[in-house]
């Protein structure tokens, strides 16, 4: 049975109405009653045939606020790289010896991976671990490449990767609670931007089919997009 909490929330969204952005998020705030700083999220169903590798919607973006959570970073470079990795603001740091331990404790301390070209025959090692998670390094999210400094300062200012699932969905963070409505505005304008940019051209109809906004453990909001 829901939460007190959730009920009351409940109570405050109507399921039949498709709200106007600026009214969801007013309403998405007001529903964001945790203790703690809930996530604001995108959940949007999209026109595309997911079992088809040429209607993929997958994409990266540094949202104009951030998501409010400093990501963890990791960076697998060459030794005569670690220096410049470590003062790029990467958490952890390492090249084989890093990979061998992570094989061994099974032990992910990151959120993101980083990597450059030389370091990816070896980090395939870790494709079973990292991969079911999403944090392999990949170049169509700019997580491996030769200018580490640069891979490394964009994360940690809050680049986010997103992709569809195979429902064709896509799911993401795109602000905290705490954010201002204005905030939290100008960030889902953004992705949705994004997200409209990177429509397949073997896509037909509609390509954003249905969208909802909600906190954490909040109701989900129906909104408006063009």
């Amino acid at each position: 049975m829901p939460s007190k909490r959730l009920q009351e929330a409940r109570k405050l969204v109507d399921k039949s109405k498709v709200y106007p952005v600026d009214e969801a998020i007013t309403l998405v705030k007001k529903t964001a009653t945790a203790k703690y700083d809930e996530a604001i999220e995108l959940h949007i169903n999209l026109g595309v045939d997911p079992s088809k590798s040429d209607q993929q919607v997958r994409g990266t973006i540094a949202l104009p606020h951030g998501v409010g959570k400093t990501k963890r970073v990791a960076a697998f470079v060459e030794p005569s790289k670690e220096a410049e990795a470590t003062k790029a603001g990467a958490d952890i740091v390492g090249n084989e010896e890093l990979i061998e331990k992570i094989l061994q404790k099974g032990q992910i301390d990151f959120d993101v991976a980083v990597a450059t070209p030389a370091m990816m025959p070896k980090i395939a090692k870790l494709a079973r671990l990292l991969g079911p998670r999403g944090l392999m390094p990949n170049p169509k999210t700019d997580t491996v490449g030769p200018n580490i400094t640069k891979m490394i300062q964009e994360q940690k200012a809050g680049k986010q990767s997103f992709k569809n699932d195979t429902t064709g969905n896509i799911h993401q963070v795109f602000g905290r609670a705490s954010f201002t409505e204005d905030q939290l505005k100008e960030n889902l304008k953004v992705l949705l931007e994004a997200i409209k940019r990177l429509k397949p051209v073997s896509s037909k109809g509609i390509f954003l089919k249905s969208s909802t906004i909600t906190s954490t453990v909040g109701p989900g909001i129906k909104i408006e997009v063009n």
